[in-house]
């Protein structure tokens, strides 16, 4: 579980108090599966997040948990870094949208539907959630041949650049299977 997101889930519960798991999931741009694994984590390290059964359901902080955090200006305040992206464009191969699903990354997908990809009619164009280049270049590289970054230009010249460096490493020769 990322840090970020338990305390965003924590936020959202003190402010809004109940919340689905369907909101916290698009509220926090992650599958469902993702936030009930969060509040699994949650629950785990002692915070009390109990689950409602009832007609709505959700999740809500128990009575008497006053721990108080930061409000979220507190946080939209600060400057991103420079090489920071809330997302990326991508295009994506049928073989790289069954990986997505079973490596369960990068997160967020949200598809461009009516986007013609020119020359692989199979193909979609899609957008997902990025917490750094660095981060995103190892999630991408998993997908191999089957996505193309579209933008942002930097990821894009980034992973450019550790797929040269990779095809030179093996380039070299001198390693030999064993």
């Amino acid at each position: 579980m990322r840090a970020g997101r338990a305390v965003a889930i924590l936020l959202l519960l003190q402010q809004r108090g109940r919340m689905t798991t369907e909101e916290l999931a698009e509220e926090l741009e992650v599958s469902t599966r993702t936030i009930l694994r969060d509040i699994e984590a949650l629950n785990g390290v002692g915070v009390p997040v109990s689950p409602i059964r009832a007609p709505g359901g959700g999740y809500e902080l128990l009575d008497g948990y006053d721990r108080p955090l930061p409000d979220p200006s507190f946080w939209e305040s600060s400057p991103r870094p420079p090489d920071h992206f809330r997302r990326a464009t991508i295009r994506l191969s049928p073989q790289g949208q069954r990986l997505m699903a079973v490596l369960g990354r990068p997160s967020g997908l949200r598809r461009h539907p009516g986007v013609d990809v020119p020359g692989r009619p199979d193909w979609i164009e899609a957008t997902v959630r990025i917490e750094s280049l660095d981060l995103a270049v190892g999630e991408l590289l998993a997908l191999g041949a089957e996505v193309e970054v579209v933008g942002p230009a930097e990821l894009r010249t980034r992973l450019q650049a550790t797929v040269t460096e990779l095809t030179e490493l093996y380039d070299q020769g001198g390693i030999t299977a064993g």
